[in-house]
């Protein structure tokens, strides 16, 4: 299979999107300093970036450091090197150490059962589309998830897969440091 692409894909400057979208410009630099290059591109679309990023922020019965978790994992497995980059960055905010966000990213988290139970389900979520083995979804319910819980890892997993394939498809520039390859 043929990966390369012709077509140049550019991160739009703020000027060059709608007002609706400047405005969203305008919070993410007052809230993060910059407005990443992924987000950017959304805002060539007049609704996206303001649609993934509700998605993203909803009300999760997942606490920070689950997302992350199936953030990396999905992105490890998706190839995408952004997110993982973009990733590794909010995993150590949210308190894991560079060590441990490796091996979350292989698909495990040895350190804290809860997690790697977490950490293999989404792997085989992702990794089966959304087929998971039955041992995987076992393991997530003992670990003490629950259905509520499963619907929230879709729904990040969903999440991240919107952005993992628009920068896979794309190859815009990471703006983040970059992500030690596994």
């Amino acid at each position: 299979m043929n990966t390369a692409t012709t077509t140049t894909f550019s991160v739009p400057t703020r000027a060059e999107v709608s007002a609706n979208n400047q405005a969203i410009f305008d919070n993410l630099q007052k809230g993060l300093g910059f407005v990443p290059n992924l987000y950017a591109y959304f805002g060539k679309n007049e609704t996206a970036l303001g649609d993934y990023l509700a998605l993203q922020n909803r009300k999760s019965s997942l606490k920070g450091k689950e997302r992350e978790v199936i953030n990396l994992v999905t992105s490890q497995i998706n190839g995408c090197v952004y997110c993982q980059s973009a990733h590794t960055v909010l995993g150590k905010m949210n308190g894991f150490s560079d060590a441990e966000i490796l091996e979350i990213r292989s698909g495990h988290a040895s350190f804290d059962s809860k997690l790697d139970a977490l950490a293999r389900f989404t792997a085989s979520v992702v990794e089966n589309r959304g087929k998971a083995t039955a041992a995987a979804i076992n393991a997530f319910y003992a670990a003490g998830y629950q259905e509520h819980h499963m619907i929230d890892v879709v729904m990040v997993i969903g999440d991240k897969i919107i952005s993992n394939y628009l920068h896979n498809l794309t190859h815009l520039e990471v703006d983040f440091p970059l992500a030690e390859a596994l």
